[in-house]
């Protein structure tokens, strides 16, 4: 078996010109929320209903989300640029500023996100320096009809349509 040998560099630059959307993935942490912002969310299964994401290894959040056995995929409306910007902070200053609600099944919904999918943790598998995770939907609902926040070329942005 040969190893191809990928410049970081490079590999960030391709795969950034491929744009994505942006959820912040929340649990509660005991009584305190824990959230991070992910660009690799992925529906994956109708049968069971099954939805994806990719942290990486190094996160300090993804174990608090882990140890709670169940989480919440917030999807992020173009707005909400302030929202990422305190999930991404450190220590006290995260989620400062964020509002949200608790749900039945004890999960973060972020207010005025554009829609939320409560899911319990069905599996995580390593993919090299990121957790492949997969968590199997509970419950689902759209909050809002807006349009979606997206991440290219390393800057946040929003749809627009072209005809």
């Amino acid at each position: 078996m040969t190893t191809t040998t990928i410049d970081p560099a490079e590999f960030r630059k391709v795969l950034g010109s491929y744009p994505t959307g942006v959820c912040v993935i929340t649990a509660l942490d005991e009584d305190r929320p824990a959230g991070m912002v992910v660009g690799s969310f992925t529906s994956v299964s109708l049968d069971p209903p099954l939805v994806g994401f990719f942290p990486d290894k190094r996160s300090t959040s993804w174990p608090l989300i882990e140890k709670a056995g169940h989480f919440c995929v917030n999807v992020m409306a173009s707005d909400q640029g302030e929202v990422c910007r305190a999930v991404t902070a450190k220590g006290a200053e995260k989620f400062v500023g964020v509002e949200y609600t608790v749900s039945e099944h004890n999960l973060p919904i972020i207010a005025d996100s554009i829609a939320a999918i409560e899911c319990r943790l069905y599996s995580v598998t390593e993919a090299g320096d990121h957790w492949f995770v997969l968590g199997e939907i509970l419950r689902m609902e759209t909050v809002r009809e807006d349009e979606p926040m997206l991440f290219h070329r390393g800057r946040y942005g929003s749809f627009a349509e072209r005809m």
